[in-house]
């Protein structure tokens, strides 16, 4: 049987066309009970402008990614393939950009989605505070030191 291999690289040219269909797949899973017509394929490019993205490859496949605004250390967008959930990908990206910032780290998540709010707080992510958005309420998490 092969050894299946996880990679995380920085993200490449190539690896555009696979992410936005990834982006656009999972964001209309993850945000059911917002309007689906609201996401576009072009997003992941408009949606990730300027950020330091690192694509993670299961095999050769992709399966996810982890965009962060380095001015600030803020984690804009982690997204994994739901075929690949419970692999440890999500986990193995938010290490992976680790090693890129400085603590602390912020991130946003939107309080409806209690499967992201669940996976952070078992990494160590702690509830900042509480605001609103055109989606609905989010919390602002914030990570201190290397994850759980």
């Amino acid at each position: 049987m092969p050894k299946t291999e996880l990679k995380i690289i920085e993200i490449r040219n190539s690896d555009y066309d696979a992410l936005k269909k990834l982006f656009l797949e999972e964001r209309r899973r993850t945000f059911s009970w917002l309007d689906q017509s609201e996401f576009q394929l072009d997003d992941f490019e408009k949606l990730t402008q300027g950020e330091f993205i690192l694509t993670a490859f299961y095999n050769t496949k992709i399966v996810g990614f982890i965009s962060i605004w380095m001015p600030n250390n803020f984690i804009h967008h982690l997204y994994v393939d739901h075929h690949y959930h419970g692999k440890s990908i999500g986990t193995e990206l938010l290490k992976a950009s680790i090693k890129k910032t400085a603590f602390p780290i912020t991130l946003k998540c939107l309080e409806k989605n209690t499967k992201a709010i669940h996976f952070y707080k078992r990494k160590g992510f702690i509830e900042k505070e509480r605001g609103n958005s055109e989606h609905g309420t989010y919390i602002l998490f914030e990570l201190l030191e290397n994850i759980h």
